[in-house]
């Protein structure tokens, strides 16, 4: 490495793991208490200057981070680091086994949810916080290349295996003096839901086992991998896997692992200039119209009725389970139906909008974040009219649950039934962020 560099980089972990027993968020009307610890909960930071513009991405092991924590951390981030708060990146990699960190109204129709704790909360922000300090301490000359896995076999569309879904799995690899690798940053499409309800252990699930391959076989044991989730609303393991046991947790992170191990042996060029650059909007949504409680009521018994017939009738367990989270959603739509004509919805929306459209280009490479778990046709949509980008999802904020496509509210889906906000806000997203992005090439 030679003083020609302008790129400088540093990456760092921090355990955000509860130090006491909780919740396990994630599976409606499941009640699941922690009982220890398999892998621990990270706050995982990359920070990259190329000495002008100065940047952080940060990927957490929690299944949220709502809007008011994001505005908490990257304040104090600013006054710890410099950084921008327009410049930092905070996601959730959207753990089912990890504590309760928003208070999400469908959770009010589900008896055994607990609030958020707020003493989680504030340790949880620490973490994140001290990760990216350390990241920015860890700075050193930096050079990068970035490469795409193919995760096929990870998982399919939760609803049709062979519908919609993307197993790109686009990296960026950091390497610093004498060769040694800073970080690897990647971003993979897929819900991190192995484990299920007889699952009571803190983990990450299959992106814990995707980090422990890359440290072993390629990146050194010390070596952050920062790990982020991309447009995964309706992409789901579950017509893959063969149990949902750590083992095939580990078997489906050793995919992801895989892609990355497949390509960057053949992709040599590291790149030691590159500028950075950024761009931020906050844009309204469309709230959705929710349908009369009499329409609702009639859609849960229908619902009902399906779950009930394929678990008399059916030897399919996948089949049974989508029926089942179809019916779940039905019971929330119903509630939400009820809330939205008594007006008390309104909270909820003013505390998630307007959403943050984030964009971070590094070189010919760009990062886009949005909040919420959005259906993967809103990412293929983006890839179709831009080359080099990479959607990340969970991030700066939530949603209070699903961005859904049309077909999604039609054939009344589980993700539908519980969505806040009409399915056209995707295309908003996804026009705005277009917007961004041409901006961004002039």
């Amino acid at each position: 490495m030679n003083q020609q560099f302008n790129l400088r980089a540093g990456a760092a972990t921090v355990d955000i793991t509860p130090e006491e027993m909780h919740f396990l968020h994630g599976y409606p009307f499941i009640e699941r208490m922690s009982t220890g610890t398999h892998d621990p909960l990270l706050s995982s930071a990359l920070y990259l200057t190329d000495g002008r513009e100065q940047v952080l991405l940060i990927s957490n092991d929690v299944i949220y981070v709502d809007k008011k924590s994001v505005e908490r951390v990257r304040h104090n981030i600013f006054l710890e680091t410099g950084v921008s708060t327009q410049n930092i990146m905070i996601a959730a990699t959207h753990t089912h086994s990890g504590p309760v960190t928003v208070d999400c109204v469908i959770s009010e129709n589900d008896p055994v949810v607990p609030e958020v704790d707020k003493r989680y909360v504030e340790y949880m922000e620490k973490g994140i916080v001290e990760s990216a300090r350390k990241a920015f301490e860890n700075a050193e000359p930096a050079e990068l290349t970035f490469l795409k896995g193919d995760a096929t076999g990870l998982g399919t569309n939760r609803h049709d295996p062979q519908g919609a879904k993307d197993m790109d799995v686009p990296a960026m690899i950091v390497r610093g003096s004498k060769e040694k690798y800073i970080a690897c940053m990647l971003v993979c499409t897929m819900h991190p839901t192995v484990l299920h309800e007889d699952s009571t252990l803190y983990s990450s699930d299959f992106p814990y086992f995707a980090r422990k391959a890359l440290q072993q076989d390629l990146f050194g044991k010390e070596c952050p991998i920062i790990y982020f989730t991309g447009p995964a609303g309706n992409q789901s393991p579950r017509h893959v896997t063969r149990e949902n046991t750590f083992k095939e947790a580990r078997r489906l992170g050793e995919i992801v692992a895989n892609s990355i191990k497949a390509e960057l042996p053949g992709n040599k060029r590291y790149i030691p200039n590159s500028v950075i650059s950024t761009k931020q909007v906050f844009t309204d949504l469309i709230k959705r119209q929710f349908p009369q409680t009499e329409l609702a009521k009639k859609h849960l018994d229908e619902t009902s009725d399906r779950f009930n017939y394929l678990k008399e009738h059916s030897s399919d367990p996948k089949a049974i389970r989508t029926a089942e989270v179809n019916w779940f959603g039905a019971e929330e739509l119903l509630f939400l139906s009820k809330k939205s004509q008594s007006g008390s919805l309104e909270d909820a929306y003013r505390n998630c909008l307007p959403a943050e459209i984030q964009v971070i280009k590094i070189g010919d490479s760009a990062f886009i974040a949005w909040p919420g778990e959005v259906f993967v046709e809103f990412g293929l949509e983006l890839k179709k009219q831009f080359e080099n980008i990479s959607l990340i999802t969970y991030a700066n904020g939530e949603l209070q649950g699903y961005i859904t496509t049309k077909e999604a509210v039609d054939k009344g889906f589980y993700e539908a039934g519980n969505s806040f906000f009409d399915y056209r806000s995707g295309d908003i997203l996804v026009k705005r962020t277009a917007e961004l992005l041409r901006e961004l090439r002039q």
